[in-house]
């Protein structure tokens, strides 16, 4: 059930606990600091809207872009997905869209873990340490319950050969599915002094 947003009456504030404060018991530092968080984060609002809608115009320019190119062929792009580089006729600016696909595993993980585990086992130590601990990190999850999937997908170029770790790779094949895929789009310009390209910086943190 959703709560119905209480009603400050005039002459007071309400704090982060939701009581009510009237404003002469305020201190002035205090109303300061609001005043200075509020407005700033209003405003990094506005920019963040500003950014989204500058992304989207972006994403959608550039997928124009590509279909004209593949007209010229009388090709029909199959979709939006791919990663495509363009590069300014001057060579200044650059401009990178990218589809990254967020992979999640479903239960046949877990025989994949179990098959791995058998394996531990029968191996003899030694040698086989490193690889131990390596399985070891790849299947512990995070604070949310999930497993690393770049970790899960490095023991797959393991060149091991036995039978049980062969199905548990997969296992792990099978059971990799693409969640959801996330557009990025980057934009550079190259440096003069050193001909290399550098990210034109959209994130405040990286100004």
């Amino acid at each position: 059930m959703n709560e119905e947003k209480q009603t400050v009456p005039p002459g007071y504030w309400q704090d982060a606990n939701g009581s009510l404060v009237p404003v002469s018991k305020v201190k002035d530092i205090d109303k300061l600091r609001h005043k200075c968080v509020s407005e700033l984060a209003e405003a990094a609002k506005k920019t963040s809207a500003q950014l989204l809608g500058f992304k989207l115009s972006a994403m959608q320019a550039v997928q124009e872009f590509v279909e004209k190119s593949l007209a010229q062929y009388d090709v029909a792009h199959g979709g939006k997905k791919g990663n495509i580089t363009l590069v300014s006729f001057d060579g200044r600016y650059k401009i990178v869209r990218a589809m990254q696909d967020a992979i999640v595993f479903d239960e046949r993980l877990q025989a994949a873990k179990a098959l791995i585990d058998e394996c531990v086992k029968t191996w003899s130590k030694g040698s086989n340490d490193n690889i131990k601990v390596l399985i070891n990190d790849a299947f512990q999850v995070d604070k949310k319950g999930s497993v690393n999937t770049a970790r899960i997908l490095n023991l797959r170029t393991l060149k091991i050969d036995d039978e049980k770790w062969q199905r548990a790779m997969q296992a792990i094949g099978d059971s990799m599915k693409v969640a959801s895929t996330k557009p990025y789009i980057r934009f550079y310009e190259r440096d003069e002094r050193s001909g290399e390209y550098v990210p034109i910086p959209l994130d405040v943190a990286a100004l």
